[in-house]
Parts: structure tokens; C-alpha cells; sequence
């Protein structure tokens, strides 16, 4: 099947902070806990001057028909949250919904903090390393050039040096821009490509596979058995999971399942069959023949995959730091070897 994706209505407004997102997420879920509807909770959070346009926006826009999802989309609201409150309009439960995006994204700036912590300080480093490097390369080694004319196996050391300099400052200009611009690019792309093909291009890239793996059985599993609560039957919960276009691997599955479903097939051979659900998502639903027993496991099982999933992005965090270290101890050791070989090849020849 031939499943493409939709490309995005483009909004141009400056997001919200993370931290805005996420202050928001909070308040609301409190004054939701506490037995407020949800316009009077969003009313009630305009006393905060700096979540008064955002909860105003809201408003407006749930007056005018829109959905929270939509509602939180115009606000310029995290695409992870939007993502996850489109169900709300199908299983009703909003205060669960919010709280449940208030824990993912507060997971996601955890992460994001922590990241940003760990690669300042060798990012600094290697900038200054590099300029000091270009300095080298553009001041001393023509010096060296002129004092050591008349030795031309200093010479033919200094050439050799300007020209590992040379490599090496373009694969790391060259690095920084597919850096930069892969990222963004992919954003741009990938609603150009079949859906099927993105999901062979995830499963090549060995770590990032096992994320988007991880991610994809947590949100089927949640949306699946927030949708369970409600009493809908098998097929009607994956004609939601199949209209909705917010999580296009979700849709894509969605469409698969219940499409083979009507064919006789079992759900649980079903989900066996693709590689972004994790062997666990299978086995619940294959020892699960009551509802109520499914729909408690799979929830159980989302919050733990949550879990999961922030214990192993904190292990990747903490494994890339010495990485970067070690990276920087090299760089060092290649400015080292690249003033002083010069030096030493001079001395053999006294």
C-alpha cells in the first residue's frame, strides 16, 4: 500500500518556550483536577499574565468550533502534545490526556536540558581548539615554512601538516553543515516520501531504530486502550487510529490492521507482523481475551515503555559525553603533533 503523507499547513508564528508549554500543561491539569470546566479553567489561567494570550487564543478558538487539539495546534503548542490530544476528542477524557502530555513533555525537556548541559562545554572547546588550529595553519606553520627553507625534510613535514589541517578543517565545515541541515531537510522531504519507505529508512539507522520502536508501541498502546475505556469494539478503535493523521506510522498500521481484519485475520498476527511494535505490545494482546484485562495492561504497559524510553535517552545522554571528550583529547593531541613534528624532524637533522 502506497500511503503518503500530507504535508503540513505551514504556520509562520514564533513558537512558545518550552518551558511556557509546559507551565501551561500543569495549570491546566490542576485546575482540571480540581472540578473545573474547561473554559473556566482557561479563563482561570488568564490571571497569569504570561499564559493570558495563550489560554485567550485557546478560548477563541474552542469557541469557534475547533477541536483542543486544533485549539493547541494554533496556539503553536508542541506537535507531541497536539498529537496526543486529538484523541481526546474520542475517548473524553481530557484530564487524563493532559496529564499524560504534561509527563511526555516534561520528559522531553528533561532530556533536551540535559543534552544542551552536556555538549556546551565541549562545543566551547572545540571551537576555540579550531581557531586556534586555523591560527596555526594561517600564522605559525608559514613561519616555520621560511625558518626551516633550507631542510626539506622540515619543509616536506610542514607541507604534510598544512595539508592535515586543511582535511581536516573541511570534514569538520563539511560535517557542522550536514549537521545543520539534515535535520530540517528531512522535515521537508519526508512528506514526500511513501510511508512505507520511511519506515525502511528508521529501521536502517541502528539507534534511532530502537527509539521510534519504542515510541510506536507507546502510543499505540495508550491511544488503544484510552479507546478501550470508552467500550468501542476492535474495529472502530482502528477506524479512529486510521482517520487520524497526526501520527502517520500509527495511520499506517492502523489502515493495515483493519483492513486484514476484515479478512479473518488475528490482531495478534497482525501485530506481529511489523517491526515497529515492540514483542511485548504482541504478547499482551495475545494472553489478553478480556477487554477490561487488555485495556489495564496496556496502560500499565505505556507508562513503563515511558519510562523506558526516558531511562534509555538519559543512557545515550550520559555515553556521548565522554564520546565528545575523547573526540577533544584527539583534537588536542592532532594540535600537539602538528607544531611540534615540524620541531623534532629539525633537531634529527642537527
Amino acid at each position: 500500500m502506497d500511503l503518503s503523507l500530507r504535508i503540513p499547513f505551514k504556520n509562520h508564528k514564533k513558537k512558545l518556550p518550552k518551558e511556557i508549554q509546559l507551565r501551561f500543561l500543569k495549570r491546566l491539569h490542576r485546575l482540571l483536577e480540581s472540578g473545573y470546566p474547561l473554559l473556566e479553567a482557561m479563563e482561570t489561567l488568564k490571571w497569569d499574565k504570561s499564559l493570558l494570550p495563550i489560554a485567550t487564543q485557546i478560548i477563541n478558538s474552542l469557541k469557534n468550533s475547533l477541536t483542543i487539539d486544533q485549539a493547541f495546534e494554533k496556539a503553536m503548542f508542541h506537535q507531541s502534545i497536539t498529537n496526543y490530544l486529538y484523541f481526546v476528542q474520542a475517548n473524553g477524557d481530557l484530564q487524563g490526556s493532559i496529564l499524560k502530555c504534561m509527563e511526555m513533555f516534561q520528559q522531553r525537556v528533561n532530556y533536551t536540558k540535559k543534552f544542551q548541559k552536556m555538549a556546551r562545554y565541549p562545543l566551547i572547546l572545540f571551537i576555540i581548539f579550531s581557531l586556534l588550529l586555523l591560527f596555526i595553519k594561517q600564522s605559525v606553520l608559514p613561519s616555520f615554512m621560511e625558518m626551516f627553507q633550507s631542510n626539506s625534510s622540515a619543509s616536506s613535514i610542514i607541507v604534510i601538516s598544512i595539508f592535515l589541517i586543511d582535511f581536516f578543517m573541511t570534514g569538520l565545515i563539511v560535517t557542522g553543515i550536514v549537521g545543520i541541515t539534515a535535520i530540517p531537510s528531512w522535515h521537508i522531504m519526508k512528506h514526500r516520501i511513501p510511508i512505507e519507505q520511511q519506515i525502511k529508512i528508521y529501521q536502517s539507522i541502528p539507534i534511532y531504530r530502537s527509539f521510534i520502536k519504542a515510541q510506536t508501541s507507546y502510543f499505540f498502546a495508550v491511544h488503544f486502550s484510552s479507546l478501550l475505556k470508552t467500550g468501542m469494539p476492535f474495529k472502530e478503535i482502528l477506524q479512529h487510529m486510521a482517520t487520524q493523521q497526526k501520527i502517520p506510522i500509527i495511520t499506517y498500521y492502523a489502515i493495515l490492521i483493519r483492513d486484514e481484519l476484515s479478512r479473518g485475520l488475528h490482531i495478534t498476527y497482525l501485530l506481529s507482523q511489523f517491526t515497529l511494535f515492540e514483542e511485548q505490545l504482541v504478547s499482551i494482546f495475545q494472553k489478553n481475551a478480556d477487554i477490561n484485562a487488555l485495556e489495564k495492561d496496556l496502560s500499565v504497559y505505556g507508562d513503563l515503555l515511558m519510562e523506558d524510553i526516558e531511562d534509555k535517552l538519559m543512557k545515550t545522554i550520559t555515553f556521548l559525553q565522554p564520546v565528545f571528550f575523547i573526540l577533544l583529547a584527539l583534537f588536542i593531541v592532532f594540535i600537539y603533533i602538528t607544531l611540534m613534528w615540524p620541531m623534532f624532524e629539525l633537531i634529527n637533522t642537527i
